[in-house]
Order: structure tokens, then sequence, then C-alpha cells
């Protein structure tokens, strides 16, 4: 049977919650120098590629990544070459031509090519690392489909908690290879994450200012801290939608995408969007 193609959506307000995990057996698979090179490749593509990340938490067997594509006109022929050099090094000769250009252009646009690279260099680094062959990671990525703005910060919340819901820690900054962790400890100067969500309340505020109304937000989802925060006991249990979802945002964001999704595939029967409870106005299917 041959395989569903992956959808994407070309809406500058679609982000993905990609999930992949090994295909080794265990669930510590990932350790300290493991997962510290996969971080290292995911800051460096994230570089490279015309992706915006929000978020990621790295476990023992499998990571997250929450991240937007951006259309690949917004950036300047020399924006492209210089990318194309940081992805092949200062030492390498590099001759530019037209269709050359055009390729790489469209690839650096593309989210399959882009968690391709980051899963293929690690497998490649592990492998040789350990003196071993054969598959490194369990089959294709799965993505949900995320509408920027509230859907966005509730499912970087429940990224942001993995580490919390595993046990390893009491609070998400405590790990090192959460989004959360990364960003308290390298400080809100310039890296490769990004805290514009698409929230009017996050519009105007300085890097530190997201950075507190980000942490208050994952607080009170996970039930940390005092008391009063203990609203939303929820996101300290594993919940499938937003790993198993096709889509999650407004009314309207996900029933366009089912409607592009009908024609994508030939789907005859109309699916209908499901509510969230406690959620607003979001809505999944």
């Amino acid at each position: 049977m041959p395989r569903i193609p992956r959808f994407f959506m070309n809406d500058p307000r679609a982000a993905y919650h990609v999930i992949s995990r090994t295909a080794l057996p265990g669930h510590d698979v990932l350790g300290y120098e493991e997962k510290e090179h996969l971080l290292h490749l995911i800051s460096w593509l994230s570089q490279v590629y015309f992706v915006e990340v929000y978020g990621f938490a790295i476990m023992g067997n499998h990571f997250h990544l929450l991240c937007r594509m951006l259309p690949e006109n917004q950036f300047s022929d020399e924006e492209v070459k210089r990318r194309i050099r940081l992805y092949y090094g200062e030492k390498r000769k590099i001759f530019f031509y037209e269709e050359m250009f055009k390729k790489w252009q469209k690839r650096l646009g593309n989210l399959s090519r882009y968690v391709q690279d980051i899963k293929q260099r690690f497998s490649r680094w592990y492998n040789k690392r350990v003196d071993r062959k054969g598959y490194f990671w369990a089959d294709r990525f799965k993505s949900v489909i995320i509408e920027t703005g509230e859907a966005l910060l509730n499912c970087l919340a429940y990224i942001e908690l993995n580490p919390v819901r595993a046990g390893i820690v009491e609070k998400p900054e405590d790990y090192r290879w959460c989004s959360l962790g990364y960003r308290a400890r390298i400080g809100t100067g310039k890296n490769f994450l990004s805290l514009d969500l698409g929230l009017p309340r996050y519009e105007g505020k300085s890097e530190k200012e997201r950075f507190e109304l980000l942490r208050e937000f994952v607080y009170g989802k996970g039930g940390l801290g005092e008391p009063e925060r203990e609203t939303g006991e929820k996101f300290r249990q594993r919940i499938r939608y937003f790993t198993e979802s096709l889509a999650i945002g407004s009314k309207s964001f996900v029933e366009e995408t089912v409607n592009k999704l009908k024609d994508l595939l030939g789907l005859k029967r109309k699916r209908k969007c499901k509510a969230l409870k406690n959620f607003g106005d979001l809505a999944l299917i």
C-alpha cells in the first residue's frame, strides 16, 4: 500500500508539532552527549532553513519540535546564498548557478527536508560513534498542524512539560534539553528560538517579558508553583490530541485544513472538527 502523502498547509498561520522516536529499544537511548549533539543540529539547521522554531524537548527515546516554515519569497538572493554557505561551511567553494539556486531555495522552505536533515545527520554521527549500522529513527516523523496564537501557546506548554511529566525534574527550566530550560540557560540574548507566537499580549514586549509570560503560562498549565496556579493539572498527564490529531486551532482554521485534506486525499466523507473543552474557541480534527 503506498504511503499517504505528507500534508502541509500553505498558510502563514500554520505551525507544526513534530514528533520522532528512535528505533532502538529502551527509554534512555539518548544520553547526555546524544542530546547535546541533537540540540546542536537543531540549533544549527534552524539557522540554515527558512524556519521559525518556537520550542523543543529532547527526551530519552524521542524528541518534540514546534516550528513554522517561512515563505521562501521573503528571503533575498544574498540571504539564500549566505544560508547555503552556512550549510556547507566556509572551506568549501560553492559555484552558484540558476538551477542549483532554485533547487536550494525550494529545499530551505521544506519541513520534510529540514527534519530529515536533522535526523539523518544525527544517525550518521551516532552510528559512527558506536560503530553500528542500520536505522536509528523509527519510520517517518509525525506532525500535527497547529495554528499560531492560542493553539500554538498551549502546544508549546505541553512540550515544555515533557520532562516534568516524565518525573525527571520538578520545573521545566531545570531540564537542559527543553526550550524553557534552554532559554533560562542561554538568557534572552540572540538564539535560534522565537516567541513571536501570534498573540497580542506578547506584542511590544521585550524578550525577557515574553519569557516570563511563557513561564507563567507553563506553570499554570502544569500546576506548578503557588496553589493559585494549580488550575492546569491536566497538562501533567499525556494528552493525545497534541500528538495524534491532524490539526488544532480555531474552528475556521481546522475546517479549512479539513477541506484541503479532502482535496489532497480524495476523501468523500466530510470530517467534522471537534471543540476542545476548557480551551476557549479551539477545535481539532
